[in-house]
């Protein structure tokens, strides 16, 4: 009887044992889902499941479909994944083993990055793209931000790409599994050859901005393609080169950048072939608007420009931005009395002789030969200008000259007219150009010499006092028995005295206007 006793207890022993591992449930990875649940022998219900990506992620919605456990989100490839699940077991056997089992798995989401990002391929070849595991699904285009996405049929360790050209770069992701997300990498293709060739990026003869890198990407390493030395930049900028993997090296602006209004080149070894074309960009200029804006802004029209806003401030890249895309505000006259003639040319966003006259004054006073041509060298002077608060101190003139009868000048400087006289102007044979031209020589004396109508020379040292403002026509001084009306070649002559009070207001840039 004993021993009968013992075997009972051994037997139920052995069941309970059997009973607590036939009522186990399981947590793993799958080969489509996130995990799969494996539920005791004999049934089992999921009461719950909590997935988070880190110790202060929001929790990861996920959907049950049968077992599985799929998530309705992505998930970034790579990712360390926690779950835990809670499953009542069946009835029968918890009284054993318990109502409920906690399981808890980590994880780490499948991960599949390129196999060879530099590509060398047959003419006429597809474009083939290798990845380090089998993948599910294919994200490419040719920005960063916006790809395409397929599908695949399965499972593919190598992916047949759209090829547009025989050279060209896809930004390409790929993941294991149809749920999750990965970075692009950007793959470079090349054809077959034993020559180095390039691509630019951007594409050459595009359009770019004064602080755009521009990075170029070499079929074979760096090394073998330049040697030693690193391509030059024009025009000198700012910034530096910087070598981004073995084949891509890229150039970055600095501060001011090319400029505005530049036309970049880079200047790569006769040897290397670059696709697409020369190596070479154009920055937009400065919009007339802008030009007028800061014009007004440093004191060099007769207006006064008022933000909307905060403005560009002193930030080189915002005054940048600024000149190609001008900020909303608005102009309004500096003196009250601006003369008629002088406001009725006034052009807000025209490129006019107004304009023109400014920047020659700006030039002038900046040690630049005063053209009036808003080049890159300009605008870079112009926004140091306005970053530094440089402004103009001299103010504004408008010289009026009245060929009535008689014939007089008014100079008008910062609201009030500084000097007014009588003038003689040219001769009907030698007429003074009508019309409103800028000074562009100033000279307290020079040597006036030339052909006379009935075709004798003359040559008249020491004239004094003089501004050029339009081809050989100036205002200067000259002695004559009198004056008020047309007695010269086509400048426009004062007594000494009045000529020179007229030059200390007549700076180049001023305005003249004939009428």
């Amino acid at each position: 009887m004993v021993a009968a006793g013992v075997l009972a207890v051994l037997l139920l022993a052995a069941g309970a044992a059997v009973a607590l591992v036939i009522s186990k449930a399981t947590l793993s990875t799958d080969s489509t889902a996130l995990a799969k649940v494996g539920l005791p022998l004999g049934g089992g219900t999921i009461e719950s499941v909590s997935v988070v990506t880190g110790p202060h992620s929001r929790p990861v919605q996920v959907n049950l479909k049968g077992h599985e456990l799929w998530p309705q989100g992505q998930i970034t490839a790579g990712r360390q994944v926690s779950i835990d699940v809670v499953v009542k077991r069946p009835g029968w056997a918890s009284w054993l083993t318990g109502k409920t089992q906690h399981l808890h798995l980590t994880l780490t989401t499948p991960k599949a990055t390129v196999r060879h990002r530099y590509l060398t391929v047959r003419n006429g070849a597809p474009l083939r793209v290798g990845f380090t595991q089998p993948v599910a699904t294919v994200f490419y285009g040719s920005s960063a931000s916006d790809l395409k996405t397929r599908l695949l049929d399965g499972t593919q360790g190598r992916v047949t790409l759209p090829k547009s050209a025989v050279a060209g770069s896809l930004w390409v992701a790929a993941v294991p599994r149809t749920w999750e997300t990965a970075k692009p990498q950007l793959i470079s293709w090349f054809p077959a050859g034993a020559g180095a060739s390039a691509q630019a990026y951007p594409a050459p003869g595009t359009t770019i901005k004064p602080n755009t890198p521009v990075t170029l990407t070499f079929s074979k390493p760096v090394s073998k393609a330049l040697g030693n030395t690193l391509p030059p930049v024009s025009p000198a900028s700012a910034g530096s080169w910087h070598k981004l993997n073995d084949h891509s090296i890229v150039f970055r602006p600095e501060g001011y950048g090319y400029g505005l209004g530049a036309h970049v080149t880079i200047g790569l070894p006769g040897g290397v072939h670059v696709f697409g074309g020369k190596t070479a960009w154009t920055v937009p200029g400065g919009s007339p608007l802008r030009l007028q804006q800061l014009l007004a802004v440093l004191g060099y029209l007769p207006l006064r420009f008022q933000y909307t806003g905060p403005g560009p401030g002193t930030s080189t890249l915002n005054q940048e931005e600024a000149a190609i895309k001008p900020p909303s505000g608005s102009f309004s006259w500096r003196y009250p009395n601006t003369p008629a003639a002088l406001r009725n040319m006034w052009a807000p966003g025209t490129f006019g002789q107004m304009t023109k006259g400014a920047i020659m004054a700006f030039e002038n006073a900046n040690g630049m030969t005063a053209d009036g041509i808003p080049g890159p060298a300009v605008w870079k002077a112009l926004i140091t200008a306005a970053a530094e608060g440089h402004n103009n101190t001299f103010g504004y003139t408008f010289v009026q000259v009245n060929e009535g009868s008689p014939e007089t000048q008014s100079t008008w400087h910062s609201g009030r007219t500084v000097v007014s006289g009588p003038v003689n102007t040219g001769i009907p044979a030698a007429p003074t150009a009508k019309g409103t031209f800028a000074v562009f020589e100033h000279a307290p004396s020079v040597t006036m010499s030339g052909t006379n109508p009935d075709g004798s020379h003359y040559n008249d040292p020491g004239v004094p006092w003089v501004s050029y403002f339009n081809g050989g026509d100036a205002l200067h001084g000259f002695l004559r028995a009198s004056y008020g009306s047309a007695q010269s070649l086509g400048c426009v002559e004062m007594p000494y005295s009045e000529a020179h009070d007229v030059y200390q207001y007549t700076p180049i840039g001023t305005l003249v206007n004939v009428s």
